[in-house]
């Protein structure tokens, strides 16, 4: 079907149909989790449209000259990316939308220039293509601003939505896309991925990468264990079987780390409690496998309702990021409360 891409038939077989019988909606939403290859999938269909596949790739988010760019903005000032938005256009007729700032949303900015691109006649053949990429990050305005334009769009341009949970956007904008969910690849079908790509430590990467081959791909796993180091003490203290003192140096480096946002400690965070969660019900199959003897010993201590809460303020950690929480009064504050609730209630 689509060349070079992995998994999800059931999409790419509809999109394929679409295609054949020239149907395509104007207004696409991918949705599903990290690295399971929306955006791939979004320039894999744009270089059947478009063509110049070549320079449409050159727009994956993931390379290292556009990792440099999106880090390097994070630095400037909030008026300075106001007055030049973030946009990836490496062909014409392909245009990528991508979170900016030190807060990672899609802005106002951003989405008024796209409004006003959106208006520009194709350079070759009779369509244009925009990604935006975590639409899900759009604050309110923005996705409001947005809005008016998938309310009615140029007849030459297709809009393609990602988002990894699709009902955190707005219900006006699910209602104005065709949506298509993801769902993660089979262990078989990662293996063959691996393969492909000649992946070293493979199956860990597969384990940590849940289905989602970009996340395979991509994972350094030497800042991953690093930050793991770092959330498992955070549980052992929350837990109350290793004393606070053990937080604090932990604490204290990460507060000294200006670099490492709190978004990758709690997606971490996040696998680890999966993890707890999954041994204290008796389930052998967990992402963390090479720590299995620590997690199970916590696991014997803690409870599904302390897991539970856990959860649940990990969840309002979450929500906050985008006030551009303090990581460390953030993770301190956690503890605090976790420790208060005991772990075998």
């Amino acid at each position: 079907m689509f060349d070079r891409y992995w998994g999800n038939p059931q999409v790419t077989g509809a999109l394929e149909q679409m295609l054949a019988q020239n149907r395509l909606a104007q207004t696409l939403l991918f949705s599903g989790p990290e690295g399971v290859g929306k955006a791939t999938l979004a320039r894999r269909l744009a270089a059947r449209l478009l063509g110049h596949a070549e320079l449409i790739e050159r727009d994956d988010l993931s390379l290292a000259e556009n990792l440099e760019t999106v880090a390097t903005r994070e630095k400037l000032p909030a008026d300075q990316r106001n007055d030049d938005p973030l946009l990836f256009a490496s062909y014409p007729d392909f245009e990528t939308y991508a979170p900016d700032g030190p807060l990672r949303q899609i802005t106002i900015p951003q989405t008024r220039l796209l409004k006003e691109r959106s208006q520009f006649l194709p350079h070759k053949g009779d369509r244009r293509v925009f990604l935006i990429d975590h639409v899900d990050r759009a604050n309110d305005q923005a996705a409001n601003s947005l809005l008016k334009i998938l309310e009615e769009p140029p007849p030459h341009l297709v809009v393609i939505l990602t988002a990894e949970n699709a009902y955190d956007l707005l219900p006006t904008i699910r209602s104005r896309a065709v949506p298509f969910h993801f769902t993660p690849l089979a262990p078989e079908e990662m293996r063959n991925f691996a393969i492909s790509r000649g992946l070293q430590n493979a199956e860990r990467r597969i384990a940590l990468a849940a289905g989602s081959p970009g996340v395979a791909a991509s994972i350094d796993l030497e800042a991953y264990d690093r930050r793991r180091a770092a959330m498992l003490v955070l549980l052992k203290v929350a837990a109350g079987t290793t004393p606070f003192a053990a937080w604090i140096p932990v604490s204290e480096g990460l507060g000294r780390g200006k670099s490492d946002k709190l978004e990758l400690y709690l997606k971490v965070l996040y696998d680890l409690l999966r993890d707890l969660l999954l041994l204290a019900q008796g389930v052998p199959e967990i992402r963390n496998r090479d720590i299995r003897a620590e997690l199970e010993a916590l696991a014997a201590v803690v409870r599904f309702a302390w897991l539970r809460q856990a959860v649940a303020r990990v969840d309002e950690v979450v929500q906050l990021l985008r006030r551009n929480i303090q990581k460390t009064i953030a993770l301190d504050a956690l503890i605090v409360e976790l420790r208060a609730a005991p772990p075998a209630a």
